[in-house]
């Protein structure tokens, strides 16, 4: 069975928000590396290798960062922005569409970008079952053979099965009680409900007519009026706000008559909280799970996680403990998703912890606030080689710009200015200005800000390469 035929799909929304405060809404868990070398993004693509080219959807803020993940792996992908969310069926909808640009009818396999599986050879295998009853019309999904009874996860009953190799669906079921979850684990015909699915791409697109048809006829108009720029789709928001949102499950699957599920046992998880984090990661012999700066003593069963600076705890047990630059956050490992209930209150409270590190990542790099007060904030600016920030100016604050390391090119209104490690440049209000960096390794600069107002929204956009308009720098 040939996989260079299936498309895969990667679901780059959703903000993580019960792993916070590592993962934020601008920087979201798919794209950290909390499970290995590197982002979980990168994993899924790295799983679909010997597989067509990935479609990614995403959404305006990420899609920087999508496309920088996959050129780090030397993968090509097409993305697909989402100017706002719509759910699952919309996105698989605008992903099947533009396969059909560019192939005949392709299969899709379409994948969340966040899930963590250990046993890729028997992934393979089941999306080999699943390939031929999708080229008959079939719309198959994968389940996850339960190890426990499991109340944090919807599932799937399947109705005979060839030989448990793929059968068809007989009801999708919500989060059951622990009573029946152990009912579902002791028949062995309920699986986990993973968000996996294979099918063709028009056998879908025939499917969400049927069952869901305004998602269908909008997204189809919402496709033909996006613009193309070089690998991004984007997608028209005026047309997207038509969509009305709905998973594939609610719009699709729990209707067709052609839906089959293949159960799938590969050391799956879904990384939904600091509690699966936990248990998906290597331990010591105390049961901890130390990722950065971290030293124990007397612990178990822990996970602590240190990202700036050291990190230590004594005679704790069963406790989640992530120290970030800008925020902590100490739970029970059993209470570790009510997480989400924090980051509601952060954002009640007017905060904005919730969406930003303090190292922010942008287009041309990153940049670093490590220091701030009345009428002062402090910066450490990297940009990659060959980048640039836009052409700005500011209305009420200066810059001073000083080169740690790397060389770069600053306009400052008609000036061109080149600069060296340990050289500066003054930025005085008013002034249009722009950092290059012509060098092959980053650029490294101290920017000191001065004046009566310091925010990220202090900045008149002239002109810029990635074609950013309201958002800063």
């Amino acid at each position: 069975m040939d996989l260079s035929s299936v498309v895969p799909v990667i679901l780059c929304g959703g903000s993580g928000t019960r792993l916070w405060p590592k993962s934020r809404q601008k920087l979201p868990k798919q794209l950290l590396s909390l499970t290995g070398e590197h982002t979980m993004l990168q994993q899924t693509l790295q799983r679909v290798t010997d597989y067509a080219r990935p479609i990614i959807v995403c959404n305006e803020d990420h899609r920087f960062m999508v496309a920088q993940q996959a050129h780090e792996l030397g993968i090509e992908v097409s993305i697909v922005i989402e100017p706002v969310g719509r759910n699952t069926a919309p996105a698989i909808a605008f992903a099947a569409m533009a396969a059909l640009e560019a192939n005949k009818n392709p299969g899709l396999l379409v994948l969340p970008a966040d899930h963590l599986l250990s046993d890729i050879d028997h992934f393979h295998d089941a999306v080999k079952t699943g390939i031929e009853k999708s080229e008959q019309g079939g719309l198959v999904t994968f389940g996850i053979v339960p190890d426990a009874p499991e109340t944090g996860y919807g599932y799937i009953k399947m109705e005979g099965g060839d030989n448990k190799l793929i059968g068809k669906i007989n009801k999708f079921v919500e989060k059951p009680s622990l009573d029946t979850a152990k009912e579902y684990l002791a028949s062995g015909d309920y699986y986990w409900n993973a968000g996996m699915f294979l099918f063709q791409a028009e056998t879908y697109m025939a499917e969400l007519a049927v069952y869901a048809p305004t998602i269908a006829s909008v997204s189809t108009e919402a496709m033909k009026t996006s613009a193309k720029e070089s690998d991004f789709t984007r997608l028209d928001q005026a047309v997207v706000e038509k969509i009305p949102p709905d998973s594939v499950d609610y719009a699709v699957m729990e209707h067709t008559q052609n839906g089959y599920v293949v159960p799938l046992k590969c050391g799956w998880s879904d990384v939904g909280s600091w509690a699966s984090l936990w248990q998906a990661l290597d331990k010591d012999a105390q049961g901890n799970v130390a990722l950065g700066d971290v030293i124990l003593e007397d612990c178990e069963n822990s996970l602590v996680f240190g990202e700036d600076h050291l990190v230590t705890a004594i005679g704790v047990k069963d406790l989640v403990i992530v120290d970030t630059k800008n925020a902590v956050m100490v739970a029970p490992k059993d209470r570790a998703q009510e997480v989400k209930a924090l980051v509601e209150k952060i954002q009640q409270a007017g905060r904005d912890e919730h969406l930003l590190h303090r190292e922010v990542v942008r287009p041309w790099g990153k940049y670093d606030s490590i220091g701030n007060g009345d009428r002062f904030q402090v910066k450490r600016i990297t940009v990659n080689p060959g980048a640039s920030l836009s052409l700005q100016m500011h209305h009420h604050r200066a810059e001073h710009w000083v080169v740690v390391s790397g060389t770069a090119i600053v306009q400052r209104d008609e000036e061109e200015i080149m600069l060296s490690e340990n050289e500066s440049v003054y930025i005085p209000i008013g002034a249009k200005h722009r950092l290059t960096n012509p060098g092959l390794l980053p650029l490294e600069i101290i920017e000191v800000q001065s004046g009566s107002y310091l925010g990220e929204d202090d900045i008149v956009r002239f002109d810029d390469i990635y074609g950013r308009q309201a958002q800063p720098a």
